[in-house]
């Protein structure tokens, strides 16, 4: 093995690396060689994972969590502590080796032993819910970057309402190479600039490197100025001078906004032959490249142990926060809005709530309007806005059509943040991800619209949100071919299925004003991941009278009942319901008896016991009835079903002549249930 000194001629960031090793070697140097030196033992010992990104951003890791960082290693979930983001997650053992470092209960050593193990809460890449020092769960590239325009927008909007003396924190994230080069990072950085967002700081790491080799191979973007053109105040610094590390941290603090901080460092730094190299990004180092690393740093101590000098400074690091700390409570014990924003943090409903909701659907039932459920969804959100403070909504550029504004929001604009509504542009993505940070962060309840085709451009947030279990609401307009003329570009068949296909998402598509209200009061009530309101364009009846039970909370109903023994059920979502209703109304002209279930959240209904499913379904003929493909209703159809759906894209035309041009209609769904009972 060569040593530190027998420096490759073609490699400049080695001959950097032995400048920067000949520097006088402080206190300071040894607690960032403590990240580097157990993220080595953990990538060696789990024999996979990235040392690199934690070896070079060790120095400003260290700088930031021992002089900056307001937090407090004894309360991790501190309402008012920074929040730092590891939007890189590859380098997830920065964090870990942070958390440990600094105290928290729950990241041991053994954990880290443990480092990539199945139930360890050291992970290959940071998950939320697995250790409380983790704010987010990043790992797709950007994601972070998007969450803490989220986080740091919370942070301003709760401050407008509750105060600085409650809310008064910052915005930080670790950010590579590859976060820059996502799409997501555009949307991000320029909402963030133009909300003038000051209160967020990127560290990019700044070490030219990814997976295939050097960053020359794919991008010469000049970040800094494409930052600066988003209104982003921008710095270079060495990122292994501790003193321009603090610096530079210092000076973001004062910007009057939104920072980035180009953090030039080498990666997998300390290693002899890997650093500056796509060897050290994402797999172990290798036995022997590893003791030479630490013997380049001068680190003697045994794999996983930190020497007790080293070990008291960093625990001495993680309770600096503590008097701060302290402080906080006492201001809110006196505040005269303490319990409501331990409530809002907390995630609890007003105590109103259900009152309000009952009123809302208590005038539905009386009125019966005929309406578009995206009208119907306004007409909710006019009721529950006001009833629920904490409740903020959006939209990416399609306020009138989504309906998602209601009066009295007020809006959030640049550096003003006593709004509740957000125009978030015409950037889906950089929304979906931003109302996940939002939601993380505890004290907002984030709603934002868009075009339903348009959750292609928002899958990767969505899928984050049902893995973090975050209530986050999608209301998703215009949602099948039902929309007409716009055509098929617009027009989602494919998109209900595949939704439902993932995980822990709730995926309503209500029929009527009372089904919407409904599904708004279950998405609100839901606090365990994010519900996706389907809603449709064109006006619908109203199906239902009651304002009693929430039917939707099963998932799926009987909404009319046979006139006798069930010849055929015939099985729908939201606009299609009333051609079933139709279609049973026919059939009942010729004695064929016909009951009618609504289906608007499978998931919901899938939860439900086998024998309340079995009723509602019944054992007759079943016909599906949806604008969109038929993957999916086998699970509810049986093996003798039909559907009538799409079969492929749509068309360009008025949404009534797009109806009997693909075959779903009330006569269609009669058909299909003579040819059953024939």
């Amino acid at each position: 093995m060569a040593s530190i000194a027998e420096v490759n001629a073609d490699n400049p960031a080695l001959r950097e690396q032995v400048a920067i090793l000949a520097r006088p070697v402080t206190p300071e140097r040894r607690m960032a060689d403590a990240i580097r030196a157990l993220a080595i033992d953990a990538v060696e010992a789990a024999k996979s994972g990235h040392p690199g990104m934690p070896m070079g951003m060790a120095d400003v890791a260290t700088v930031l969590w021992t002089r900056f960082l307001r937090f407090d290693a004894a309360d991790p979930r501190w309402p008012d502590r920074d929040r730092f983001i590891l939007s890189a997650g590859h380098g997830s053992m920065l964090l870990y080796a942070l958390l440990h470092l600094t105290g928290q209960a729950g990241m041991t050593i053994d954990d880290l032993k443990r480092f990539r193990q199945l139930h360890s809460p050291a992970a290959g890449h940071p998950e939320y819910g697995e250790h409380p020092g983790i704010e987010t769960t990043t790992g797709p590239l950007g994601q972070g970057l998007g969450n803490a325009v989220g986080f740091a927008l919370a942070e301003r909007l709760m401050a407008a309402r509750f105060g600085k003396s409650l809310v008064d924190h910052r915005t930080w994230v670790v950010a590579g190479d590859g976060c820059l080069m996502e799409g997501i990072s555009q949307e991000a950085i320029s909402l963030a600039g133009h909300l003038k967002l000051d209160r967020l700081c990127v560290l990019w790491d700044d070490n030219a490197i990814s997976i295939d080799g050097g960053t020359e191979l794919s991008t010469s973007d000049d970040q800094l100025k494409r930052f600066a053109a988003s209104g982003w105040a921008v710095k270079r610094l060495d990122g292994h001078d501790h003193a321009q590390i603090a610096a530079g941290l210092s000076w973001a603090i004062r910007s009057k906004k939104p920072t980035l901080l180009a953090c030039k460092t080498i990666i997998g730094f300390g290693a002899p032959t890997k650093a500056g190299t796509a060897g050290s990004h994402g797999s172990p180092l290798g036995a022997a490249e590893a003791a030479a690393a630490k013997a380049a740093l001068g680190w003697t101590a045994a794999p996983f142990e930190v020497p007790a000098d080293i070990a008291a400074a960093w625990q001495q690091a993680g309770g600096r926060g503590a008097s701060a700390r302290r402080g906080w409570l006492k201001r809110l014990a006196r505040h005269t809005q303490g319990r409501e924003f331990e409530r809002a943090v907390a995630g609890r409903l007003p105590e109103n709530f259900h009152d309000t909701v009952a009123a809302l659907k208590a005038d539905i039932a009386e009125t019966r309007p005929k309406l578009a459920t995206r009208q119907s969804s306004q007409k909710a959100l006019e009721a529950l806005v006001p009833a629920v403070p904490e409740l903020v909504g959006g939209s990416a550029d399609l306020t009138g059509s989504n309906l998602t504004l209601v009066k009295g929001m007020g809006f959030v604009t640049p550096g003003t943040f006593a709004g509740r509504y957000i125009h978030y542009g015409i950037r889906e993505h950089a929304m979906a991800a931003a109302m996940n940070g939002m939601a993380l962060h505890g004290g907002i309840i984030p709603y934002g619209g868009t075009f339903f085709v348009f959750t292609d451009y928002m899958r990767p947030a969505i899928r984050l949100a049902a893995l973090m279990r975050q209530r986050v609401i999608h209301v998703l307009t215009h949602d099948s071919i039902g929309l007409g003329e716009d055509g098929p570009t617009h027009q989602p068949v494919e998109h209900l299925a595949s939704l439902r296909a993932m995980p822990n998402v709730h995926v309503m598509r209500p029929a009527d004003a009372m089904e919407t209200a409904e599904c708004w009061e279950l998405a609100l009530r839901r606090t365990d991941g994010p519900s996706l309101l389907a809603l449709s364009r064109q006006g619908l009846p109203a199906l239902r009278g009651e304002a009693g039970e929430n039917r939707c909370a099963r998932g799926g109903y009987i909404l009319a009942e046979a006139n006798g023994p069930r010849q055929a059920t015939l099985i729908a979502t939201g606009s299609e319901v009333a051609l079933a209703m139709e279609a049973r109304s026919i059939l009942a002209g010729e004695n064929i008896r016909v009951a009618v279930v609504s289906l608007p959240c499978w998931e919901l209904f899938a939860a439900q016991e086998a024998g309340y499913r079995d009723e509602v379904l019944g054992t007759a003929p079943r016909i599906g009835i949806e604008a969109g493909v038929a993957l999916g209703w086998e699970r509810w159809l049986g093996p003798d079903g039909a559907f009538i759906g799409m079969a492929g894209f749509g068309a360009s035309a008025p949404e009534g002549e797009l109806y009997k041009h693909f075959g779903i209609t009330a006569e269609a769904a009669a058909a299909a249930v003579r040819r059953k009972l024939a």
